[in-house]
């Protein structure tokens, strides 16, 4: 292409901010003779930039006709026609430039664009797919990802702005940006710039997945299912897609939707030990213990050093390990001895599972050895700070106090429907729930993170400098303030809700650090404190791994210090709010079940119905440690169970203190725990 370069440089350089001045300086060289197809270029470019496409489209079009392999006029006419409301026309010319170039992502997700409006939605997905494969040699998207892997976050930010004040609407920067914000833990901003991809380029499948975990993380399950149920429509069918969208549908309580999901994928290939573990997970939610037990046993069978699998296998309480198992699990740690550091995860995990299958071979000293070492090991991979928790557990007693809850006006939503059952990990809780939830008008749903999430942002505005402590964050919320609180509680809870019953249990054991707020914001939702004999209690949290949170529950002086401070926490709240919290002490559960079943539905105002002594007919999905005792008629023999290992538990009872003399009822010097 010909034309004195100075010229041409001169009339490139005004097209931005002038673009009057260089059409003017481009006509006039083009009124000299002679062919001049930089120039006619820099012509059109600068009609567009005017808002004249349509009548620079018919020169771009001559000029592609004349010169075909310039990839640079193919683009020009491509936007032209995108501008001028030629779709079809533009597509053409972007099929063309991407068959010249298919390493120029911008070409790919242009015409995918284009290819969505005319409802051509899989070749548009597949187009945004070939923009993504282009974008993963982009030495500035290399050099960033390299950056921020490597804990430079910063540069690799710094790089990705620059690249974005060029092209604002490029979705792999943009995806990038939204990964080094979630590094930094700023959800919001992390949320934003991968939703932002996402509508950019829809079929930015990778991205899409990214959203799919930041909305699991944050809760935001039915939109997480919707992202899903379309990840799973993609031209590149992955199995990842469905596993990815049976996880969310575990997490909304939908376990056969999820199961046949697994089914699938197991009958396509049989060789997924992974899988094997999901669907056992789920097989166990729905009661179906027996194929449960198979599908744990296939995935071990498969890859017999994977912990987890074995764990879920010795979690089933009511199996136990023989000795070929035994030694299998033995065999399994010699394997792993070569790379533990690296396999923690199924080390720990089989130190958990043998430490089960030495207590039902009643040798409790291996047994202890072996949930001593696992525990040991997993206290090392989770941060909990028992100094920290206590002091936090001592300002929320101090701020609900008598004399604040006597002054708290109108506010919080007054809808009745939550009944929350706090207490500690394996106190009966879930035997209290599967009680109530076999009344006609009480729906039991799983553990939620709704309170906790709405504490915990209220914690961070404490954290950030915008209060001073605690008392004065709790203070600043006025009635519509709590109002609100109670309706997004319940709004984000209503996913979790199968049927019409009016009351619904939340069995989050940790909202007992909450009472005070639930109260504050929810003035007529019921609190039932699930209690245990502390040393029964706690060896048993101990000894439980839990797949997610609980961290104080792997050291014993932890877990004895986490329940004295809740023994207090609840003496406090009895104290400022007597009566709002009902108590049900796990023994006197077992020992007289029809009377303590009465006490607990008078407190909650629900009339007696004999299904609820009948719990364990109930075939409701439960997804805790205890899913397969409560589908029994009530046993005691775990009532004393820590007794076959008190010479080791010194640690816990020196950190239990008076709480564990006074049980059940709070120790008289209770105000000094919170001191």
């Amino acid at each position: 292409m010909g034309g004195p370069r100075a010229v041409q440089a001169e009339i490139a350089a005004l097209l931005e901010r002038q673009p009057e001045e260089a059409l003017a300086r481009a006509e006039a060289v083009l009124k000299q003779p002679g062919p001049q197809p930089a120039v006619e270029l820099l012509a059109c470019q600068a009609l567009r930039r005017l808002g004249r496409s349509k009548v620079a489209l018919p020169r771009l079009a001559a000029l592609a006709r004349q010169h075909p392999q310039v990839p640079a006029v193919i683009w020009e006419l491509a936007q032209a026609a995108g501008d001028a409301g030629e779709v079809r026309q533009a597509i053409a010319a972007l099929e063309d430039l991407t068959r010249q170039q298919p390493m120029v992502a911008g070409g790919w997700f242009l015409l995918a664009r284009h290819l969505r409006s005319e409802g051509r939605a899989q070749d548009a997905w597949r187009a945004d797919l070939s923009g993504v494969h282009a974008s993963s040699r982009d030495p500035d998207l290399l050099q960033a990802a390299v950056a921020m892997n490597e804990g430079r976050l910063d540069e690799a930010e710094a790089i990705l702005a620059a690249r974005l004040q060029r092209n604002a609407e490029d979705p792999p920067a943009i995806r990038l940006l939204g990964e080094i914000h979630w590094r930094r833990g700023d959800m919001t901003e992390a949320m934003e710039r991968v939703e932002r991809a996402v509508e950019l380029a829809p079929g930015f499948d990778l991205a899409r997945d990214f959203l799919i975990r930041l909305l699991i993380q944050t809760n935001r399950l039915p939109e997480a299912l919707d992202h899903a149920r379309t990840l799973s429509q993609s031209p590149i069918q992955s199995p990842g897609h469905d596993l990815i969208t049976a996880s969310v549908l575990v997490r909304l309580g939908q376990q056969e939707e999820a199961g046949e999901i697994y089914q699938r994928l197991l009958a396509a290939q049989p060789n997924q030990p992974q899988v094997w573990q999901n669907y056992g997970h789920v097989l166990k939610t729905l009661g179906r213990q027996a194929e449960a037990v198979d599908a744990y046993r296939q995935a071990v069978t498969r890859l017999p050093t994977m912990g987890e699998a074995w764990w879920s296998l010795a979690n089933l309480k009511t199996v136990k390990l023989g000795a070929e198992d035994i030694a299998a699990m033995e065999a399994a740690l010699t394997t792993l001895e070569p790379q533990a550091e690296q396999r923690q995860e199924d080390v720990f995990h089989l130190h958990f599972s043998l430490g089960k299958a030495y207590e039902d071979a009643r040798d409790y000293a291996a047994s202890f050895r072996h949930y001593e070492f696992g525990n040991r090991l997993r206290r090392t991979m989770v941060v909990h700070d028992p100094d920290a928790f206590a002091a936090e557990v001592a300002a929320a007693a101090r701020t609900f106090s008598p004399a604040f809850i006597s002054q708290v006006d109108e506010g919080g939503c007054p809808a009745p429907d939550p009944i929350f059952i706090v207490g500690l990990p394996r106190s009966g809780s879930t035997l209290v729930e599967q009680i109530l939830a076999s009344h006609s008008q009480v729906e039991g749903t799983m553990e939620l993170a709704e309170m906790m999430m709405i504490a915990g942002r209220l914690q961070s505005r404490v954290d950030e400098g915008e209060f001073p402590d605690f008392a004065a964050m709790i203070a600043s919320l006025t009635p519509a303030a709590r109002t609100r609180l109670g309706e997004e509680y319940l709004e984000r809870t209503r996913t979790h809700r199968q049927t019409d019953r009016p009351f619904f249990i939340d069995k989050m054991p940790n909202n007992w650090q909450h009472v005070g707020l639930i109260k504050l914001i929810l003035p007529k939702a019921r609190i039932v404190d699930a209690r245990r004999h502390p040393l029964g209690c706690c060896f048993s949290g101990w000894k439980q791994h839990f797949a997610r949170g609980q961290a104080f529950s792997y050291d014993l002086s932890d877990i004895g210090r986490y329940y004295r401070d809740y023994v207090a926490m609840m003496a406090a709240y009895d104290a400022a709010a007597p009566g709002a919290v009902h108590r049900v002490i796990y023994e006197k559960m077992v020992a007289d079940t029809p009377g303590e079943v009465r006490r607990l539905l008078d407190h909650l105002g629900l009339a007696f119905e004999e299904g609820c002594l009948e719990f364990y007919n109930n075939d409701r999905a439960v997804r805790t440690a205890s899913s397969e005792q409560v589908r029994k008629p009530i046993f005691t023999d775990a009532v004393d169970h820590w007794k076959n290992y008190e010479p080791w538990l010194g640690p816990l009872v020196a950190a239990l203190g008076p709480v564990l003399d006074a049980y059940p009822e709070p120790p008289a010097d209770w105000t000094a725990i919170l001191a």
